[in-house]
């Protein structure tokens, strides 16, 4: 079902061992992925044609925390992002033209659901590798200034799934904090 393979697309990086697959990805398969594996799916996953694709409320799930490797505290985070208490439960999708659309995120706490900090939906290049990505901005007026500093990007890695990096804005350019996918296939 996987071969190993050396991939090292991103410019600077050490060579790294990622799983290639053969078989449809899922939600669970991407979690069991490292972040250097995430990158080069990343790298390697198609843009829609348009952002009709994108409209609806696709189940969320954190895959992986960037820099935290394959450690007992990576595992804790998988497992814990699994979990249905998770509070991140996905991200609610509008489009708007081939190319431009809405979306805010969905939170689910004890006692209720929330939807929370909206962000706009564009085509434009990838901080991770310059080439076209569904960006998730979240600097808009309704967010605090700790919300408007993260921007998210996806890509299709398999029909109706889409994974990416969350990304923390600097003045040196942007840092990557963790990988998500979202799963239009699992509308909530």
């Amino acid at each position: 079902m996987s071969t190993a393979t050396t991939a090292d697309k991103g410019a600077g990086r050490a060579s790294s061992t990622a799983r290639v697959y053969n078989a449809r990805h899922t939600l669970d398969t991407l979690a069991e992925m490292s972040s250097a594996e995430l990158d080069a799916l990343y790298r390697s996953a198609a843009l829609p044609a348009d952002l009709s694709v994108v409209n609806g409320k696709p189940k969320g799930r954190m895959l992986a925390v960037d820099q935290v490797g394959q450690n007992l505290v990576a595992t804790a985070i998988r497992r814990f992002s699994a979990m249905g208490v998770f509070p991140w439960d996905g991200k609610t999708f509008s489009h708007k033209s081939g190319s431009e659309g809405t979306g805010i995120n969905r939170v689910k706490l004890l006692v209720a659901n929330m939807d929370w900090f909206p962000f706009a939906t564009r085509v434009q290049p990838s901080a991770i590798d310059g080439k076209p990505c569904i960006y998730l901005d979240y600097e808009q007026p309704e967010n605090p200034w700790f919300i408007a500093k993260i921007h998210d990007e996806i890509r299709e890695v398999s029909q109706g799934l889409f994974m990416g990096p969350a990304m923390w804005k600097r003045e040196n350019g942007p840092l990557l904090i963790l990988w998500f996918a979202v799963d239009f296939n699992k509308q909530s």
